[in-house]
């Protein structure tokens, strides 16, 4: 008796050949797409978004733009910086809808610290509680500087700021963020 033995191929397992079949309205590439990414860009949203029911509706409605102008998308960087980028203007127009994102003018603080917070040994739940507590506007420059690395050009470009309000937010931003830390660790070392 004699055997046959087929090779199974995973079915669109090729980013490159997924983008191609989902840009082509393949609702299985669209579908895996989906799978591979959306925990990750719920997290995004989520960095922006406290409740986390609204983000999960952002980031629906981002991940149908992103179908909607995959076509768009040229293979010049990651897949998945394009659609991190598509997911934080989608944040971005959400917080704007809600009028909770605002700044004011401001002058840009001489001498601004590149200095960053020590995160060691703090949980990952109290720092995102941590940067949910600072002001939408900090919050919203904090995190599209450190975490998605735009410039200061990018965020005022994007928030339609000046680059010094920009540079101002993430100042106030980091140094609120080092004192809410140094409270913290106070507190879990008994010192306070």
């Amino acid at each position: 008796m004699k055997k046959h033995f087929l090779k199974i191929i995973p079915l669109y397992k090729d980013e490159t050949r997924l983008v191609k079949k989902a840009a082509g309205n393949n609702r299985e590439a669209q579908q895996e797409l989906f799978r591979k990414y959306a925990s990750r860009m719920l997290s995004v949203c989520r960095y922006y978004i406290k409740d986390e029911q609204f983000a999960e509706d952002v980031m629906i409605t981002a991940f149908f733009k992103v179908f909607t102008q995959i076509g768009a998308f040229r293979g010049d960087g990651s897949f998945e910086g394009w659609i991190r980028r598509i997911m934080v203007r989608e944040c971005i127009s959400f917080l704007r809808k809600e009028k909770s994102l605002s700044f004011l003018e401001e002058e840009h603080i001489a001498g601004v610290s590149s200095e960053t917070a020590d995160y060691s040994g703090i949980d990952v739940e109290a720092i995102q509680f941590i940067i949910d507590a600072l002001p939408q506007g900090y919050k919203t420059v904090f995190l599209m500087y450190a975490i998605e690395g735009y410039s200061h050009k990018e965020i005022a470009e994007t928030l339609c700021i000046s680059e010094n309000t920009s540079k101002t937010q993430l100042f106030k931003a980091r140094k609120m963020l080092q004192e809410k830390i140094e409270k913290l660790k106070m507190r879990e070392n008994g010192t306070r």
